[in-house]
């Protein structure tokens, strides 16, 4: 029932791991994600794994995918013996606004009744703003959501129309509003600058537009354009320009000079957050070396060392599901290098930096090349901690290079 892929091994059928993996286990963050395949428009930009209602016809829908997801969190109940408490959900895709509040609920209620719920558990998931409502708020509020990210992109119509958004200027801020009617405390605007066409301008009003939204978070990405998407078809037809790499340094400062004076503090290089409870917790058990259960087509999962990813069709996750396997396509075990270099490349990226001992004395030599260059703070290496400076952050992958 495995497949092998070319950088993992082949994933047992009934999804076992290593002793040594599940050893720990419950010391360490837990949390689940939960990944929604369904999208009702394709955006130009987008790589993820996802199928439009056109694109999966009668094989696959959210039916027989919820199916899967409960058969699988059961699948992960056994495979882990013991399960400790889940301390964070999180359902992204995709467009899982689309399953509406009743969808988004069982969801929760499958991880609530394999797992459990730790006391203070953030549960999290991701909406598109057209296809929320206040109702639909009130809905998840109600089936024990407590976080919410909008995906908003930009507030400049020609900049999403390039990124073949559909939602409509605005509709995002008015969405965010709904949300904190509803009783959410801990809401999430998402941006992505460097569009081609977008100006400085545009920029500035979709910041305001997030300030006027009153959230409590901003997740802000350059724009990417991804091998195989429409855009990058675009661009390799010479319809739009790349994306600049100085003009992205420029957007990003941009960025974080507006949030930073209304107190939303950088915790993560493209993350902010105006308090530490505001942070996003699923995402820092990924960037702190956490264990996590990924349910859904295509979704990872990381365990003790152990990695593994599903297969991404839908309707081939359902199949294997139901005929009692595991939908994993490959896995990899983490060597201690490589868990040494992931924990340079996630933790250099947190405010708080990376500790020093996970640096030899070559890649100390580095880090003190880095003061120099002013690309990490002194005080804080002198303090035992890698930390980037204003600067750092805007060359981020170079410092990991160079401490890896």
């Amino acid at each position: 029932m495995a497949a092998l892929f070319p950088d993992g091994e082949p994933a047992p059928a009934d999804g076992a791991l290593p002793a040594a993996a599940l050893a720990g286990l419950g010391a360490r963050p837990f949390g689940v994600y939960v990944h929604v395949p369904f999208c009702a428009t394709r955006c130009g930009y987008c790589d993820f794994n996802t199928y439009t209602a056109g694109e999966l016809g009668t094989s696959a829908s959210p039916g027989s995918w919820l199916e899967g997801v409960r058969r699988e969190l059961d699948l992960a109940a056994r495979v882990l013996g013991e399960p400790p408490r889940v301390d964070t959900v999180f359902v992204g895709g995709g467009t899982p606004s689309l399953l509406g509040a009743d969808g988004l609920g069982a969801v929760l209620d499958a991880v609530r009744s394999t797992f459990g719920l730790a006391e203070g558990a953030e549960v999290t998931t991701e909406s598109n703003p057209e296809s929320t409502s206040p109702e639909f708020f009130a809905g998840l509020r109600a089936a024990g959501y407590t976080r919410v990210s909008l995906g908003m992109q930009s507030a400049a119509r020609h900049v999403l129309a390039v990124l073949d958004r559909t939602h409509t200027p605005g509709r995002a801020v008015a969405a965010a509003r709904e949300a904190r009617a509803a009783g959410f405390d801990h809401l999430n605007l998402d941006l992505i600058y460097g569009t081609p066409g977008e100006r400085a301008e545009d920029l500035a009003a979709s910041l305001d537009a997030v300030l006027d939204a009153g959230v409590d978070h901003v997740s802000a990405y350059a724009l990417i354009v991804e091998e195989g998407t429409a855009l990058a078809r675009r661009v390799r037809r010479g319809e739009l320009p790349a994306p600049d790499d100085d003009v992205l340094a420029d957007r990003y400062e941009q960025v974080d000079a507006a949030l930073s004076a209304v107190g939303l503090r950088w915790y993560e290089v493209s993350n902010w957050a105006s308090s530490d409870a505001a942070r996003c917790r699923h995402n820092l058990g990924y960037w702190l070396g956490g264990d996590w259960w990924g349910a859904g087509p295509g979704a990872h999962s990381h365990v003790g060392g152990v990695r593994w990813w599903n297969v991404k069709h839908p309707a081939r996750y359902a199949t294997l599901l139901a005929e009692g396997h595991s939908p994993a396509a490959g896995r990899e075990r983490l060597t201690a290098d490589d868990r040494r270099v992931e924990r340079v490349l996630l933790e250099l990226r947190l405010a708080e930096g990376l500790s020093v001992d996970a640096l030899d004395a070559d890649r100390l030599a580095e880090a003190d090349l880095a003061v120099r260059d002013g690309l990490l703070d002194g005080p804080a290496l002198a303090g035992g901690r890698c930390v980037l400076t204003d600067r750092g952050r805007l060359l981020a992958d170079a410092v990991v290079r160079r401490l890896t």
